[in-house]
């Protein structure tokens, strides 16, 4: 079978825990996003509220060290791999001590489509992390069905290269969900709703990083 990527309808052998969303169809938009926040909701509650500690000490270890954190994604999951290239550099580094090495393995279409064109789409990440990475860096993959070879393959390399790694996932969470040291897994088969609180957690981590090491004087009078 061809695996698919995160752009593309999630493998229909996927082992499912929740219920697929939709199921029907709406006549009107309001019931429709009042279901999806529903949606929403419960697949927020299911999140290991654990891993998200475990997440947040990783990165906050990483920053505080001057390590670097690489995160990557395809699709919707690449523009939130980029987006975590802003805050957690810019947004992290605003009134703390912190100076954040942040770098997003999704930005540069020019080499990602170099590696794509003469090497193999499976290695446009890996091959960065291969110039780029060294031993107590970070990798933040991101997947929504979790068995993007090019996911998994930069997490494998990642493992095996002595780098922590966090996968953020939804549906069954495939391969990457177990190759990571933690996965900040999504239990839905709505990949809007798993997009969705990918960007929430990613959100979510960069602020707690941020006020963690700001004084209380300075939360009080700085909008997040």
């Amino acid at each position: 079978m061809t695996t698919t990527y995160d752009s593309i309808s999630a493998p229909v052998d996927a082992p499912r825990a929740r219920a697929k969303f939709p199921t029907t169809a709406y006549g009107a938009a309001s019931p429709y996003v009042d279901a999806y926040f529903d949606e929403w909701a419960g697949a927020a509650g299911s999140i290991d509220q654990s891993k998200l500690d475990e997440a947040a000490t990783i990165l906050l270890e990483a920053y505080s060290a001057g390590a670097h954190v690489f995160s990557c994604g395809n699709g919707g999951s690449a523009s939130i791999a980029n987006h975590l290239e802003c805050d957690h550099l810019k947004g992290v580094r605003t009134r703390t001590d912190l100076a954040p090495r942040v770098h997003s393995l999704s930005a540069n279409i020019e080499l990602i489509t170099a590696v794509a064109n003469d090497i193999g789409y499976e290695d446009v990440f890996v091959y960065q992390l291969q110039s780029h990475a060294r031993p107590g860096d970070v990798l933040v993959a991101i997947s929504s069905s979790g068995r993007s070879p090019n996911i998994i393959r930069a997490l494998t390399w990642a493992r095996d290269n002595d780098l922590r790694t966090i996968a953020l996932t939804g549906f069954s969470g495939g391969e990457a969900r177990s190759a990571a040291d933690v996965a900040l897994h999504v239990d839905s088969t709505n990949y809007g709703i798993i997009e969705d609180l990918h960007q929430t957690m990613m959100h979510a981590l960069a602020q707690y990083v941020r006020q963690s090491r700001m004084t209380a004087d300075s939360i009080a009078i700085t909008t997040f």
